[in-house]
């Protein structure tokens, strides 16, 4: 087999991200419609996600917010999108670039996307201030491909994001959609 010099695991995963750009432009615009609302886990030490140091001690990793019945100020840009959403009873502004996203999941239509990011360790620590806490930017583009709709949990973020959606959908993680193999599983290994 040849060497994949057009790099269709980024492009995949560069238009999987442009979907959820334009589902959140759309929210901007007219609101949630319907049922619809969404988990993101996100990673919080990446390049250009900025929370508070308060959230940042309480999430070094990554954590999952929930776009759905209290959320204020949401901005989406080409790069990303600021929110402000309330924890414990405190208003706090997110900044969250796309590239940032582990993980999209809408459980009113059983649809997910989750992505597979780069290692924490590759990634420059986010710089600290005493009222928040901003990255520089990104250095390094991850390189593996998305995983599609339905894929079973294998990361700790992808278990956190089955148990919220099984939490929300009171819904078994067995019915909660069919297995699905990577782009990966299709390619053939040298």
């Amino acid at each position: 087999m040849s060497d994949d010099h057009i790099r269709y695991d980024i492009l995949t995963q560069d238009a999987l991200r442009r979907v959820i750009r334009k589902v959140l432009e759309e929210v901007q615009r007219t609101g949630l419609p319907g049922q619809h609302h969404f988990f993101i886990t996100f990673q919080t030490a990446y390049p250009g996600v900025r929370l508070t140091t308060r959230m940042m001690e309480r999430y070094p990793d990554e954590m999952t917010i929930v776009i759905q019945h209290s959320y204020w100020n949401l901005e989406v840009t080409e790069t990303g999108f600021e929110i402000d959403l309330s924890f414990d009873d405190i208003r706090e502004r997110l900044r969250i670039p796309f590239d940032a996203v582990r993980g999209f999941y809408d459980p009113s239509v059983k649809f997910g996307l989750q992505f597979d990011a780069t290692p924490m360790a590759a990634l420059p620590k986010p710089e600290s201030t005493e009222t928040e806490t901003a990255a520089k930017a990104p250095t390094a583009i991850s390189t593996a491909a998305p995983k599609l709709q339905g894929m079973k949990a294998k990361t700790s973020a992808d278990t956190k994001i089955a148990k919220a959606t099984e939490k929300a959908t009171d819904e078994k993680p067995s019915e909660a959609g069919a297995d699905v193999v990577s782009l990966d599983a299709f390619r053939k290994k040298k």
